[in-house]
């Protein structure tokens, strides 16, 4: 998840709480170049005020509009946007040349939105990451816990024979425009706290794995103790904490949507927070080193740090793709691009 998911669900939640119906719109699936993936939300109110974003811009134009004009009405529908359809669908083209189908919830002022609506931001803000089920003939939706891994959004229909794929996004070729009747099937989206990457320690490639985490929409968190490190650091938007990472580990700095990776080739700062990393439940826990350096560092943490060989099987040692990366910038691709691929459940099997 994003930043921009729990800010759209605080608005959802203050307008419902105004006793406002609400219409969260959710993007299902991507066909082609597309600015948002699965999963974005945007959240608006008939009279055109509205948090999140579903593309870059011509999207929410059209569907404020027809909102305004007193669609949407139903407490679930699909739309397609970028085909260029006529008849009551949207009917305009996306400049990147994209598809997007859009999910539309009317959701009803009263208790069951407020409860809802409550229960999301409590996943969003790290207390338990659910799998939201929305039925796409009701509108009825449930929540269920879930590990917070794989893709976001998983859509499933009875005339399967309608799907088609993407690349590297859940996909589902049937759409159904307003008047139209719906594909009888269920929409699964996991709804969980902004992704988290803990740097253990700065380094050359801890400041690139920061940049490309921030473009990924990472929450990034930089921890070292050591204070002249910060003095020249100029990485906007990343928190700095002056601490051992395993002390901030330790504390409670990690949940279920948390990468922990040590980048410094210091064994007294990357040791120690593997140690505390595998006693946490964050998604990827990886520590930089040759293959060499890497087994010499698990017989130390057998050994010295008390870690059993299912606590180091957590550990990826040596860290990220095997790209035959030289560079700092190199070797930050490899590692975010192998956190993407454990957050996106994959299998190194399945590249």
């Amino acid at each position: 998840m994003q930043h921009l998911d729990l800010t759209v669900i605080r608005q959802a939640l203050a307008w419902a709480r105004e006793g406002q119906p609400v219409w969260l719109c959710t993007v299902l699936s991507t066909f082609g170049s597309s600015p948002r993936e699965p999963g974005a939300w945007l959240v608006a109110l008939r009279d055109g005020r509205h948090v999140g974003s579903l593309s870059g811009g011509c999207v929410e134009e059209n569907f404020l509009a027809r909102l305004a004009d007193g669609a949407f009405q139903a407490p679930v529908q699909r739309v397609r946007y970028g085909d260029g359809e006529e008849g009551d669908g949207p009917g305009i083209t996306l400049p990147c040349g994209g598809i997007l189908d859009v999910l539309v919830e009317r959701l009803a002022p009263g208790d069951e939105t407020l409860v809802h609506l409550a229960a999301l931001e409590a996943a969003l803000t790290g207390q338990r990451p659910q799998l939201r089920h929305v039925d796409l003939v009701s509108g009825e939706t449930s929540l269920a816990d879930d590990s917070g891994l794989g893709e976001r959004v998983v859509l499933s229909v009875e005339q399967s024979s309608h799907e088609e794929s993407s690349e590297g996004n859940s996909s589902d070729g049937q759409s159904a425009d307003e008047g139209s009747p719906q594909a009888p099937g269920q929409v699964q989206m996991r709804v969980g706290p902004a992704a988290r990457l803990v740097l253990a320690g700065m380094s050359p490639v801890a400041e690139a794995c920061a940049e490309f985490a921030q473009r990924l929409g990472f929450e990034v968190i930089l921890c070292d103790p050591r204070p002249d490190v910060f003095a020249a650091l100029s990485l906007s938007g990343v928190e700095c904490v002056e601490t051992l990472p395993s002390s901030f580990i330790a504390e409670g700095g990690c949940h279920g949507a948390t990468a922990v990776v040590a980048l410094t080739h210091d064994p007294r700062i990357d040791d120690l927070a593997m140690i505390e990393a595998v006693r946490t439940n964050a998604f990827y826990i990886g520590v930089m080193g040759s293959r060499k350096t890497s087994a010499a560092r698990a017989e130390r943490l057998e050994r010295s740090g008390g870690l059993s060989k299912t606590a180091l099987a957590r550990i990826q040692m040596p860290i990220g793709l095997d790209l035959g990366s030289k560079t700092p910038a190199e070797i930050a691709l490899a590692v975010m691009a192998d956190i993407v691929r454990v957050r996106r459940g994959r299998e190194r099997s399945e590249l």
